[in-house]
């Protein structure tokens, strides 16, 4: 069958909930469970190789696959090392997401080697906000950490995550990049869930949230790329009276193009949406990823509610579904289905 389309298809692949800091923000517990085996890993990494070459060839779709890897932080598992190479060994694009505390001149020499494809730290702003969110003296040592990993040759990107906390920082944070003269700047929405559900009042107000991604997308410092999954800033530049239809082919990635797998093995739609949908221990991928009815629901535009159930982008966007969730589950009814709280552009009015 000849090959007339390509697809993306991303694993973000939790190895551990552990962790050396305690960020106010995080959408984690921090909860102790039973970890994948390096031998477990190996296995499944196999079986997503072995899945999209049957979709493939079955279909006619060339994937570009890639695996995310990320914890709690990674560096907390002694065998990573043996954990990227096995990814790396079946074909996928490699990424780590890190704190970058614990990355030392040898770590980013490690990551330099097997060739990982990208490393995004987090950072919250200039050293007085990011210690307030992530810990007394991380902003010094995730400096220390990006340093190394430009040294070593690595694409780095900065990833601050945006609340009431650090939005009047969107400046300082581009200074920053460029002093440490990493590649990408990135941004993303709080999600009020595990500790970050404390947070919750201090989510950017929707009328905010417009202006915030007016000002990043008007910096276009040299030498530095600006970026954003979030599905609602995507379309800020898209036309408000044209309808995309009812079939969803990019916004919100949740059922569309890829899985994250926790540290024991549960599937889930997203890295931020904790909607178990089966356990890479005993259920097959191709088989959730099927007959799931939590993805089935998340591709069905007729199940969507408020303003994103009858928005006219709704297949671009679908807005951010773990938000959607988490807020809803902390105002009492949970709705993964439920419209995005912070989206200015949604509904037909």
């Amino acid at each position: 069958m000849s090959i007339t389309n390509s697809h993306e298809f991303f694993i973000q692949w939790h190895l551990t909930e552990r962790c050396n800091l305690r960020c106010a923000h995080c959408y984690q517990t921090g909860g102790k469970s039973a970890e994948l085996s390096l031998a477990e890993i190996r296995s499944v990494a196999e079986e997503v190789a072995e899945t999209l070459d049957v979709w493939s060839e079955t279909y006619g779709i060339s994937f570009s696959p890639s695996v995310s890897v990320t914890g709690g932080e990674p560096f907390l598992r002694p065998d990573l090392p043996e954990i990227l190479e096995t990814i790396r060994n079946k074909g996928f694009d490699l990424y780590l997401l890190s704190n970058g505390t614990l990355i030392d001149e040898a770590r980013a020499g490690m990551l330099s080697r097997l060739s990982v494809n990208g490393v995004q730290i987090s950072m919250e702003g200039p050293a007085v906000v990011h210690d307030a969110i992530r810990g007394k003296g991380s902003f010094s040592a995730s400096v220390v950490g990006i340093r190394h990993l430009i040294d070593a040759g690595l694409r780095v990107t900065i990833n601050a995550t945006l609340s009431d906390l650090n939005s009047g920082h969107l400046r300082d944070l581009v200074e920053i990049a460029l002093s440490l003269r990493v590649q990408r700047l990135g941004f993303s929405r709080l999600v009020p869930s595990g500790r970050g559900l404390g947070l919750i009042d201090r989510m950017v107000e929707r009328e905010k949230v417009r202006k915030i991604y007016d000002e990043i997308f008007s910096l276009r410092p040299a030498g530095l790329e600006i970026v954003t999954g979030d599905p609602v800033a995507s379309q800020m530049s898209c036309p408000a009276d044209e309808d995309a239809g009812n079939v969803a082919t990019g916004g919100c990635a949740a059922g569309l193009s890829g899985l994250t797998f926790l540290p024991d093995g549960t599937i889930v739609p997203c890295r931020r949406l904790f909607v178990p949908i089966g356990n890479v221990r005993n259920d097959r991928i191709r088989e959730v990823w099927a007959s799931s009815p939590v993805l089935a629901a998340l591709r069905d535009r007729t199940r969507y509610k408020g303003r994103c159930g009858d928005c006219r982008r709704w297949a671009v966007c679908r807005g951010c579904r773990a938000i959607a969730y988490a807020y809803s589950s902390a105002k009492g009814k949970p709705d993964f289905l439920s419209e995005d709280p912070q989206c200015f552009i949604g509904g037909r009015g």
